[in-house]
């Protein structure tokens, strides 16, 4: 999930997942193409198709659906007869298991994967161009991790607290030039909890 300032077309900072949009969501080529509108800004099906290596053709389909489903939208001002412009129709996705019923919840898991699918993916492009990276950017990439001992309340606020600090720093904004010596970096954070730990928490719970 990103989150960018400077979108003209729409008043609204976001877009709240349902279960049926979610299932729109839940594929790793449409994942690819709402992150590439967010990071990049506008584009049409040919250039994106031509970033994911597919054909314009699968592209343009994948951005119809997306756009039934809310998520991107045609950029009129920069379309004409001959080529269609898309972007995204919101700078951020948010969602929350609490608007689920316990029916739905495998495609919340399915669009979870295709998340996950897009994490692991910008993490593998930076280790990929590591080598090759200015010493100063080499000593920040990070990959880390701490294991916590948390309520569930106290996790909610952790990951309140976090977002928190994020939004403190300067958000991508597509309306002008970047500023000199900055570059986008990708910030992902999870917060998972113990599968094994929950799972002998709740037997006990029924027990």
């Amino acid at each position: 999930m990103t989150e960018e300032r400077g979108w003209k077309h729409s008043d609204d900072p976001h877009i709240a997942i349902t279960a049926k949009n979610m299932r729109a969501m839940a594929h790793p080529v449409r994942m690819q193409l709402v992150g590439l509108l967010r990071k990049h800004g506008p584009s049409t099906a040919t250039r994106l198709a031509e970033q994911l290596g597919l054909n314009s053709g699968a592209t343009s389909y994948h951005l119809r659906q997306l756009a039934a489903a809310g998520f991107v939208e045609e950029d009129e001002e920069r379309g004409n007869a001959r080529e269609r412009w898309w972007r995204s129709a919101h700078p951020l996705t948010v969602w929350t298991v609490d608007d689920m019923a316990d029916d739905e919840l495998d495609t919340a898991a399915g669009f979870l994967r295709s998340v996950l699918a897009a994490h692991t993916q910008t993490a593998q492009r930076t280790l990929d161009a590591f080598e090759t990276m200015p010493r100063e950017w080499r000593r920040v990439t990070d990959l880390s991790d701490r294991v916590l001992q948390l309520t569930p309340a106290e996790a909610e606020q952790l990951s309140g607290e976090l977002f928190e600090v994020v939004r403190r720093y300067r958000q991508i904004d597509h309306g002008g030039p970047a500023p000199e010596g900055t570059e986008q970096v990708a910030v992902v954070v999870h917060l998972l909890p113990d599968a094994t730990a929950t799972a002998t928490a709740s037997e006990g719970e029924t027990a």
